[in-house]
């Protein structure tokens, strides 16, 4: 009975230390093996992997188009590890900080060019000569009331 548990904890064990994919060394098949992961996506991934592997969790949200923390929550529950580490709290905290900080100087970046078509769109309507000044023309003599003809 005993060495039967122990070839079933070692079947087990061989089998959870198997299912794990690192995104850095998988192919194309491996990737799609992963539940959520389809050709489109497991593309993209290899395509960013070209240009440089993914240091942590928060590189592979950051660069790879349509992963989120909770797609990276279950691709890691999955197997899907970044560099033999599996996705954690601190890993979402720090793609979260990541991503706040692309989103909000990607606002401030679109703030500035939206000011600098505002100010080019005012100058361009502004007439290129000064309006004329009105000329009041002499005020007619109102009428006298109650004035006596003598």
């Amino acid at each position: 009975m005993k060495k039967l548990l122990t070839l079933l904890l070692a079947t087990l064990l061989a089998t959870a230390v198997w299912a794990a994919v690192d995104v850095n060394t998988a192919t194309e098949a491996e990737l799609d093996g992963i539940k959520g992961i389809g050709p489109g996506l497991s593309g993209r991934i290899l395509q960013e992997r070209q240009n440089a592997p993914f240091k942590d969790w928060a590189d592979f949200i950051g660069r790879v188009g349509g992963v989120g923390n909770k797609s990276a929550v279950n691709f890691s529950k999955e197997g899907l590890t970044v560099n033999g580490k599996k996705y954690s709290a601190a890993a979402a905290a720090k793609a979260e900080a990541k991503s706040s900080k692309k989103h909000s100087s990607t606002q401030a970046a679109d703030r500035k060019a939206r000011g600098s078509a505002d100010k080019e769109a005012a100058t361009a309507t502004t007439p290129a000569t000064p309006p004329a000044t009105a000329t009041a023309a002499p005020a007619a003599p109102a009428p006298a009331t109650g004035a006596s003809k003598n």
